[in-house]
């Protein structure tokens, strides 16, 4: 086998092109790996640690495009000859597809009942067509990242001046009068209203209510930052407003990670005020700050915050972090085959906002520190996100793994390459997953995750242990991947499939205790 580089100068496919290529690529008879990446310093890592990285690749810029293939000498050329047809074929059906207005004004003359905006366009050019929507008297969903916060405070004082969303910039979910948007699940109609500066986040509510028996009226988004001092919470005034407002609207849920302590006072005032029962979340927020009003409801992890909502709601739903989801025994026995040095632990993430709620539940279970490229204090700073040291936590889904490829809730590769890498780590004793459902999502994510998690704990069982996998789905039945399917194709493979991502996080927590590492 040898590994040979072509690189692209300047040279732009979309990601989805680009995963379907090194797919392709992968499959070909004398290709043991492939890669067809953007030479970004996040996909150099990647392809370090796959050792695909050449020389050639160290040297291209972030424009270059970076095919590398290892492979037998007989199938080298033949392979690199079929990853430029390839990618030819690709750009030639992207050209050819069906005509759809090129500009926001002609989109709008298409469809001029039109209220809501979706824009996902490179964050260089995302503030002037949300400028544009908005002046057009559109509430706009902007899942473009890369935005300046100076673009966000003005887009966001322009819109809630004229009654209008500015949901974003990096806002990737959203339920509008039962209309998912960007990564969202199937959720069934009912009393409670979400605002939530968390996409995951709001996937991970409004999935546990559904399975609670509840449903929800409206799931609004606000993009990470809307909490910050800088932005004042604006969407998140407004939308709990709207809320407050809306009849259907009996029970409101709020979830964020912590916020600054003034826009924290603003929401909570606001929330009061209103009179609705109101579910707050500020994960790893002191719930301490929320008491002492009759309405305001705390909640430490996104779980409570969907028991308490459903129940408020007059659902009655089981309080899974009161159950014991499996059996002593087996967990034992599952331990018992550790190798006397796997002690650590690692989660592999594609939701951001799971990662930050496994990370708070273990800060609290857990007798060490864990690392994170997303942690929850500086100290914990992954030096490099591409290797983990110690316990670490890992959001495949920031921006520094998707620039140039697919978010990991639709391509998997980054995510089972990570996998296979911890899984050779002779310390590892336990992986957490998280599966996220919808639209958006990979249409079954199982059906790659399961081979993969086999791959891995046949390697941990060659070298005389065990590894213990963990993972959530978040998701419903309705879902086009279908719940059930999803958890009996991942419990198949021998994961640990739990309820919820805090259910997960406490399991893995208890089994990095129980071993006593």
């Amino acid at each position: 086998m040898a590994i040979k580089t072509l690189i692209r100068p300047s040279e732009y496919h979309d990601s989805v092109s680009l995963m379907l290529v090194a797919r392709e690529l992968a499959r070909l008879p004398g290709v043991s790996d492939a890669a067809v990446v953007m030479a970004t310093e996040a996909n150099k890592g990647i392809l370090r640690e796959a050792g695909l990285l050449t020389p050639e690749a160290e040297a291209a810029s972030t424009n270059d495009l970076v095919i590398a293939i290892n492979a037998t000498a007989e199938a080298m050329a033949p392979a690199m000859a079929e990853a430029e047809k390839l990618l030819q074929q690709k750009q030639a059906v992207t050209e050819s597809v069906e005509f759809r207005p090129r500009t926001l004004r002609s989109a709008i003359r298409a469809r001029p009942d039109a209220n809501v905006a979706v824009i996902s366009v490179a964050g260089r050019y995302a503030a002037d067509q949300a400028w544009e929507a908005l002046h057009q008297g559109l509430h706009v969903l902007l899942f473009s990242d890369n935005v300046s916060l100076a673009d966000e405070i003005a887009l966001k004082k322009y819109a809630s001046e004229n009654g209008l969303l500015l949901m974003g910039p990096g806002a990737g979910t959203a339920i509008l009068n039962g209309v998912a948007l960007g990564f969202a699940n199937v959720i069934p109609p009912g009393p409670v209203g979400i605002v939530s500066a968390a996409g995951t986040g709001l996937q991970e509510v409004s999935t546990l209510l559904a399975k609670y028996g509840s449903g929800i009226t409206q799931g609004i988004g606000t993009g990470g930052r809307d909490l910050s001092e800088e932005v004042g919470g604006k969407m998140m005034l407004a939308g709990l407003q709207a809320l407050q407002q809306d009849p259907a609207t009996q029970v409101i849920l709020l979830v964020s990670k912590p916020p600054a302590e003034s826009v924290a006072r603003l929401v909570v005032e606001a929330a009061a005020r209103g009179g609705k029962p109101t579910v707050i979340c500020f994960l790893g927020g002191p719930k301490e700050a929320l008491a002492g009003r009759d309405n305001i409801y705390p909640a430490a992890t996104l779980e409570e915050a969907a028991i308490q909502a459903a129940r408020l709601a007059g659902a009655s739903p089981a309080d899974t972090a009161l159950q014991a989801e499996f059996d002593e025994a087996h967990l034992n026995e599952l331990c018992s085959r550790l190798r006397p040095n796997q002690r650590y632990l690692r989660g592999l993430f594609s939701g951001g906002t799971l990662c930050y709620e496994a990370q708070v539940i273990w800060k609290e279970l857990m007798p060490r520190p864990v690392y994170s490229n997303a942690p929850l204090s500086p100290a914990y700073k992954l030096p490099d996100s591409n290797r983990s040291q110690q316990d670490t936590a890992v959001d495949l889904g920031e921006e520094e793994f998707t620039v140039g490829r697919l978010h990991p809730m639709i391509d998997n590769e980054l995510r089972i390459r990570r996998l296979l890498q911890e899984a050779r780590d002779a310390e590892v004793a336990v992986i957490m997953l998280d599966v996220v459902l919808g639209y958006g999502a990979h249409p079954n994510p199982a059906a790659e995750l399961a081979p993969a998690v086999r791959k891995a704990r046949q390697l941990a069982s060659e070298a005389g242990g065990e590894l213990i996998v963990v993972a959530s789905v978040t998701g419903t039945e309705q879902d086009p991947q279908r719940l059930s399917s999803q958890v009996e194709a991942m419990q198949l493979a021998g994961v640990l499939v739990c309820a919820s991502n805090a259910s997960a996080a406490r399991l893995t927590a208890s089994i990095i205790n129980r071993i006593g590492a």
